[in-house]
């Protein structure tokens, strides 16, 4: 599922952040990544939810090579993610129940599923009774919990939890990392930043360790063990594969590449230009911001011819 190829990240020329780093996730695996603070783990975080691009190497999520995603294709990717920050992120101005909604609302979600949604999620983590609180009325235990509930409400192929008990009691440690073990055991990949050994040790499952930038031990059972990690001998991702191809074929995948309805009246020009850099569903071009546009060189006439396209569909449709 994800695959970090020798990747190193450099800031400037004193400093180093990543150096020649090596690892895959299985789907359905449970995972840790330990290490000192300084060790490289939150700059890893960044490059697979491309906030950063790595000097050199390359990242592969499920086949989808994560430095080279288009710009206004981001947020399709990082809806495959579910992150839960070490700050926790909750809107304060919104209770628990509002903050799960809220995520959902952001993805377009009709009413009845954001209602569904929020009820199983509040469920899950064992907050039904704490919805209308904010997260100021909330203990850090039940804050890491809606932060967790939050993070899947768009269905996460992986989890990332950015040290989910770093400022929790033992026993609200456990609570959590009950339910991230509930959910690995549903389906989810998860994979946890933590410098608890308590939780790594009671997992007794894959622990990769990082020191000064570079993956030092890839290890199954504990916390302290190190083992030397294993050789990058993978097989290239079929992504990569097709990146290679001849033009040829990649102007036939381009041919090939659905377009939706909606968008099929659109001035010819525009189209291809969308279609060029893949983006065929209405959902995409509502989400392209004017950046996106001059990247797309969208001249102003066919920017205006844009706009009244949307805006005769919008009235039409409602």
């Amino acid at each position: 599922m994800l695959l970090f190829d020798k990747v190193t990240k450099k800031y400037d020329q004193d400093i180093t952040a990543l150096e020649d780093v090596y690892f895959n996730i299985d789907k359905g695996e449970f995972s840790f990544l330990v290490g000192p603070s300084g060790a490289g783990k939150t700059t890893l975080m960044r490059l697979l939810i491309r906030e950063e691009l790595p000097t050199s190497g390359d990242i592969f999520f499920d086949e989808i090579n994560v430095p080279k995603i288009p710009r206004q294709l981001l947020p399709q990717y990082r809806q495959k993610l579910g992150i839960v920050f070490q700050d926790m992120k909750l809107l304060q101005s919104k209770n628990l129940q509002e903050n799960i909604a809220f995520a959902l609302e952001i993805l377009g979600k009709e009413t009845k599923e954001i209602k569904e949604t929020t009820e199983y999620l509040l469920e899950l983590v064992k907050l039904q009774d704490r919805r209308f609180l904010f997260p100021h009325q909330l203990s850090g235990g039940e804050q890491q919990r809606g932060a967790i509930a939050r993070a899947l409400a768009n269905n996460p192929e992986l989890l990332v939890a950015d040290e989910p008990t770093g400022n929790l009691d033992p026993d609200n440690a456990f609570d959590v990392l009950t339910i991230l073990r509930n959910i690995n055991k549903a389906g989810t990949t998860v994979m946890v930043i933590s410098h608890d050994k308590d939780i790594v040790n009671e997992m007794k499952t894959r622990v990769i360790r990082m020191e000064k930038g570079k993956v030092i031990s890839d290890n199954k059972g504990d916390y302290d063990t190190i083992k030397k990690p294993k050789t990058p001998t993978h097989i290239k991702p079929k992504k990569e594969e097709k990146e290679e191809k001849k033009e040829t074929e990649e102007v036939k995948e381009k041919k090939e590449l659905e377009i939706d309805d909606r968008i099929k009246n659109l001035e010819p020009s525009i189209l291809k230009k969308f279609v060029d850099a893949k983006i065929n569903t209405l959902e995409l071009i509502f989400n392209l911001t004017e950046s996106d546009l001059k990247n797309l060189k969208i001249t102003k006439k066919e920017q205006e011819i844009l706009e009244a396209f949307v805006k005769d569909y919008l009235t039409k449709s409602k």
